[in-house]
C-alpha cells in the first residue's frame, strides 16, 4: 500500500500536466484504462471458475469448509489488485514513466501474488469443473508432471526463477522490447506474477510436515534473505546510475517536473526500499512462526518425559 500511497500524487499531476504539454487528447478518462483481452478474459474466466468452485464446495462441504473464507477473502482481494494493476490507469502511466512501472510490478508480486497464493485456489478450480473432469487433478501425481512440480516447488528452484525474472526483465534491451511490443509485455508481466507466485506458494505451502514444517519456515527466512539481497542490489543500482537505462521508459517525466534520470531513480528507490521492506516483514513473520512452532514443540517433548513418582 505504500506504492499505492506515492503513485496518488503522480495520478492527480497528471491532468494538468497533460493538458499544459500538448496531451489534451487524454481528457476522456476511460482511455486511460486498458481493456486488452489477453489481459481481461483470463482474469475474468479466473474469477468465475473460483467463484463456481466455491460455491459448489459449500454446497457439498458447508458454508467455510473446504476453502475458508479468509482464503476467499485473499483471493478476491489479489484478483482486484492485478485487475487493477493490469486495467487502471496506472498500467497506462506504467509504459510511460518508469516509477509507475515498477509500483505496477510490485503491486504484482509483493501484493497480489501472495494473497492469491495464500488462497490455494486449487481446490475450488477443479471443483469449478464438471464431475466427470475433476479427476484430472490426478495428473499432477504421475510420474512426468510430479517430478516437474517436485523441481519447481523446490525453495531453490522457486527463489532462483523469481529472481531470474527480477534481473532479466530490468536488462535494458529486453525492458525496452517489452515496452515496444504488446505481446513481450504481456510476458513479462506474466512472468513477474507467476514466478512470484511460485515464490509465495512455496513458503507458505512447501513440502514439510511436523518437524519438516518447521525447518519449512526456516528455508523460507533464508529465501526471503536472498531475494531481499539480490532485489536491494537491482534498486541500488537503478538509484546510483548516471546514466538513463531505458530512455523510452521516461516519456512521461518531464511532464511530472523529473528527468528520466530522476525518474529511474525514484523506481529504484521504490524497489530497493518497500520491496525489502516487505519482504523483510515476511521473513519476520516465518522467523516468529518458527520460533512459536519450536517452543511449542520443546513444551510438548518437556511433558512428554515427565514421569509421575511413584
Amino acid at each position: 500500500m505504500f506504492a499505492l500511497s506515492l503513485l496518488l500524487p503522480l495520478l492527480a499531476l497528471l491532468p494538468a500536466s497533460a493538458s499544459a504539454h500538448g496531451l489534451a487528447n487524454v481528457s476522456d478518462p476511460t482511455a486511460l484504462w486498458s481493456y486488452d483481452p489477453w489481459l481481461l478474459v483470463p482474469l475474468y474466466l479466473a474469477g468465475i471458475a473460483f467463484y463456481v468452485g466455491t460455491q459448489r464446495l459449500w454446497r457439498s462441504a458447508g458454508g467455510g469448509r473446504g476453502v475458508t473464507y479468509r482464503k476467499v477473502a485473499a483471493f478476491w482481494s489479489g484478483w482486484l489488485v492485478i485487475a487493477l494493476a493490469l486495467t487502471s490507469p496506472l498500467h497506462w502511466l506504467g509504459e510511460r514513466l518508469f516509477t509507475a512501472h515498477m509500483i505496477e510490478h510490485e503491486l504484482l508480486m509483493l501484493v497480489a501474488a501472495p494473497l492469491i497464493a495464500y488462497a490455494r485456489t486449487n481446490g475450488p478450480l477443479l471443483w469449478s469443473l464438471p464431475s466427470s473432469f475433476r479427476p484430472a487433478g490426478r495428473l499432477m501425481t504421475t510420474a512426468p508432471l510430479a517430478t516437474l512440480w517436485a523441481f519447481l516447488s523446490h525453495p531453490v528452484s522457486a527463489t532462483t526463477l523469481h529472481g531470474l525474472a527480477l534481473w532479466i526483465w530490468h536488462a535494458p534491451p529486453l525492458y525496452a522490447l517489452a515496452l515496444e511490443n504488446i505481446a513481450i509485455h504481456r510476458l513479462q508481466h506474466l512472468s513477474f506474477f507467476a514466478t512470484a507466485l511460485l515464490f509465495w506458494w512455496v513458503l507458505l505451502y512447501g513440502r514439510g510436515r511436523g518437524r519438516g514444517e518447521r525447518m519449512r519456515d526456516g528455508i523460507g527466512i533464508a529465501c526471503l534473505f536472498i531475494t531481499v539481497l539480490h532485489s536491494g542490489v537491482l534498486g541500488a543500482l537503478l538509484t546510483l546510475s548516471t546514466h538513463v537505462w531505458i530512455p523510452s521508459q521516461s516519456a512521461l517525466a518531464g511532464d511530472l517536473g523529473l528527468s528520466p534520470l530522476e525518474d529511474q531513480q525514484l523506481a529504484g528507490i521504490l524497489m530497493w526500499v518497500p520491496m525489502g521492506i516487505l519482504y523483510t516483514g515476511a521473513a519476520l513473520f516465518f522467523a516468529y512462526r518458527w520460533l512459536t512452532e519450536c517452543q511449542s514443540a520443546t513444551g510438548a517433548s518437556i511433558l512428554r518425559d515427565v514421569r509421575p513418582a511413584g
